[in-house]
């Protein structure tokens, strides 16, 4: 046995493991149905001594701990064949590097969950198939058709994301740890897992599926699990499966420090998760109950849903420390409290412990807002692309001020044409589009204006006075200037944020499809929400942790809308699902966090010094890691710069292996190549902009401090009841 690459930290698990005392039907079950599926001997992959040493039933009993025993044995049968999935690949494609032949094999896995339980499936040719068969069957009947659709999918990605891996291995890759969180989402097989929760407690109601706090409950969970896998696994994948998708080894080769270091450090970021899921099951949780009107048996779900997913984190920390597929030599408790008794323990160890514990959860709550900072470092970033300007840029700058007065936008104490003028965004707008005629570019350029506009509007107008309920009235106003059907009215405008988007509605999807304007209508309310998630943390004082801040920075940056607007271009030529597939998601949010930590970087006094803001990557960075300014700018410069590369290396290496794989014709593989240069105009054109413009300086910052700190700031006349009104 290899030697222990690093001692196992101190786990924070708050939350003891139970134990389901169906735990023997279910190991019994699981040996009889592995043999029948193929998955024994003769399999070339398992004999039955590894899967009584993997112990899958226990590790079901432990992460379901309240179900029947039917119930357990599907769960586990559901297990047994996942892993069985995981180590078949393994054997017959990763370790021969045979990509062609294992999507093949992928690409079959499908046709066995139909959605409709009635769908004829093929004949199964292997172990694997015949057990998704089996399962598929005996598990649907029981749940939902929204539930089948998210667990398929689920599933899928699951099987897709493998050829992710194994193209790295291919290539000998490390991916960065961006990257990495992101995908080892769906190879890892948490969003799986937790749709078997359901199964075992309960189905949650498909209007709170898709919201934030479900998804980050989720997304928490998946993390958490995957973190703590790769900390017991390393040895065995990294060491010995020459595995290169494993969060210690991501951050290590990322950070170029040493093995225990970079254990600690995986520790640290599930600990955050962790605190991370805490947090939105307590606070956000509640307040979607409320905000949907769930009833009181959908409430009752998503509790259940919800302590499942908890003890499904307990319970896969006992098995692990328990299976021998793990290292799991000299692990500590996870509460260390738990072993000072005897001679020479006292009060004061516990509570040491215990302080240290709080220390670390109130950490993101002790930031001291306002502190001066000096200008803006501003380090060596990566920018391979050459920054093109369209030529009706003068034009552009010139027509701006004339539709700002027009909509209101300069009238509300919010801007004026000063902080108009020192955005240029015609200037961000000119880059973006370098091609696009006068009138596209006016487009993009209002539409930057109005999205800076909220975005300054929101923290100022809502934020200082605390008042979330005038946000959401004000959000809620918002999405009614989208309609999707022409022939409903929109409603009168009551201030320039509502007529500015009632005028870019009006404009942006006339000619648009109905598909189109749900897209870009989504995109408006994910950046609307994303605003009321600031909004939120502002009222808490509460920094947010480093997954959760970048995931939604892209949110709160406008990603998706501008990449939205840059789409419309290159349909339909590219089928919709290429949109959707790992490759070009990854390449998308590589390019989004190019933008928005780039802005991070740009504007740390304006948001630190002068807005009191706590929603900043560097800050963030600082926060979690305990370090200084330029430490924390040093961690994001890396960032920022990685992402670039990865910009690269999927554009250059992992498209034309979709391209092939989805067969794709020349016009299509053409427009996702003229796809591609936009978001290259895209990075550039914003890199170019925050180097350009006052917006973000100190000399700018200085003299137009007092628009930052307002004694009052201005109620929203028009959106805002009396009552609210009143009371702010």
């Amino acid at each position: 046995m290899t030697q222990q690459p690093f001692e196992l930290p101190h786990f924070y698990l708050p939350h003891p493991a139970r134990l389901n005392p169906h735990v023997d039907e279910a190991r019994a079950h699981a040996a009889v149905w592995a043999r029948d599926m193929g998955m024994l001997e003769g399999s070339g992959i398992w004999e039955r001594a590894d899967l009584d040493a993997h112990d899958y039933g226990l590790l079901c009993a432990f992460t379901h701990p309240d179900c029947d025993g039917p119930a357990l044995s599907l769960v586990t049968d559901w297990y047994v064949w996942v892993f069985f999935f995981d180590d078949h690949f393994l054997e017959r494609y990763k370790r021969s590097r045979d990509r062609a032949a294992g999507k093949a094999h992928l690409d079959r896995l499908p046709l066995f969950m139909p959605l409709d339980p009635a769908t004829p499936v093929p004949e199964p040719e292997n172990p694997v198939e015949a057990g998704l068969a089996d399962l598929w069957a005996r598990t649907v009947p029981s749940m939902s058709a929204d539930w089948r659709r998210r667990f398929a999918v689920a599933t899928e990605h699951l099987l897709n994301e493998s050829l992710w891996e194994l193209s790295n291995i291919d290539e000998g890759r490390i991916a960065n740890p961006v990257e990495y969180i992101e995908m080892r989402r769906k190879v890892g097989g948490a969003p799986w897992s937790a749709g078997l929760v359901e199964y075992a407690t309960a189905e949650v109601p498909a209007r709170a599926a898709g919201t934030r706090p479900l998804r980050v409950l989720t997304e928490t969970f998946a993390d958490a699990v995957h973190l703590r896998n790769d900390l017991f696994s390393y040895r065995r994948e990294v060491q010995d499966e020459g595995e290169l998708s494993n969060g210690v080894l991501v951050l290590e080769t990322f950070f170029g420090c040493t093995t225990q270091e970079a254990a600690d450090t995986v520790n640290d970021i599930l600990t955050s998760r962790l605190h991370q899921f805490e947090h939105t099951a307590f606070t956000e949780v509640p307040a979607l109950a409320l905000e949907k009107g769930l009833t009181p048996a959908e409430t009752t779900a998503v509790a259940a849903y919800a302590k499942g997913l908890q003890d499904w984190q307990s319970g896969g920390h006992a098995w692990h420390l328990r299976s021998s597929r793990y290292m799991n030599e000299r692990a500590r408790p996870t509460a260390p409290w738990q072993t000072l008794t005897g001679p020479g323990t006292c009060a004061a160890d516990v509570g040491a412990l215990l302080a240290a514990a709080g220390a670390e959860r109130l950490r993101a709550y002790t930031h001291v807002p306002y502190q001066k900072v000096g200008p803006s470092r501003i380090p060596e970033l990566r920018m391979p692309f050459r920054v093109r300007l369209n030529p009706h840029l003068d034009g552009a700058r010139r027509r701006l001020p004339l539709w700002a007065h027009r909509m209101g936008l300069l009238r509300e104490g919010v801007w004026d044409e000063d902080r108009l003028d020192a955005g240029d965004l015609p200037l961000c707008a000119a880059g973006l589009d370098p091609d696009g005629d006068a009138e596209a570019l006016d487009l993009s350029s209002h539409w930057l204006a109005w999205g800076t506009y909220g975005d300054d509007y929101y923290p100022l107008v809502f934020g200082h006075r605390h008042d979330l309920p005038a946000a959401r009235l004000c959000t809620r106003r918002l999405l009614a200037c989208m309609p999707l059907d022409d022939t409903e009215p929109p409603p009168v405008p009551a201030g320039g944020l509502e007529r500015g988007l009632c005028d870019l509605w009006r404009r942006t999807t006339a000619g648009m499809d109905d598909e189109a304007r749900r897209g870009l209508r989504a995109a408006v309310e994910v950046m609307l929400g994303s605003w009321e998630w600031e909004l939120s943390n502002q009222a808490q004082h509460r920094i947010p942790d480093p997954v959760d801040h970048l995931e939604m920075r892209r949110q709160t940056f406008g990603s998706d809308l501008t990449l939205s607007l840059c789409r419309r271009g290159h349909g339909p030529a590219v089928p919709p699902e290429i949109y959707r597939t790992g490759p070009v998601r990854s390449l998308e949010n590589a390019a989004m966090d190019y933008g928005c930590l780039v802005n991070d970087v740009f504007s740390y006094q304006k948001e630190i010094e002068y807005e009191g803001e706590i929603h900043n990557s560097v800050l963030v960075v600082q926060n979690f890691f305990g370090c200084d300014y330029p430490a924390a700018l040093g961690v994001v410069q890396d960032l920022i710069n990685q992402r670039m590369r990865q910009f690269e290396h999927i554009a250059g290496n992992e498209l034309p292996v979709l391209y092939d794989d989805f067969r794709l014709p020349d016009e299509a593989r053409a427009a996702m190549r003229a796809y591609v240069t936009d978001l290259e105009n895209w990075m550039a054109g914003i890199l170019n902009w925050h180097r350009s413009v006052p917006r973000y300086r100190a000399e700018h910052l200085a003299r137009r401090a007092h628009h930052f700190l307002p004694d009052r700031p201005p109620a929203p006349l028009a959106l805002t009841p009396p009552a609210l009104r009143a009371a702010g």
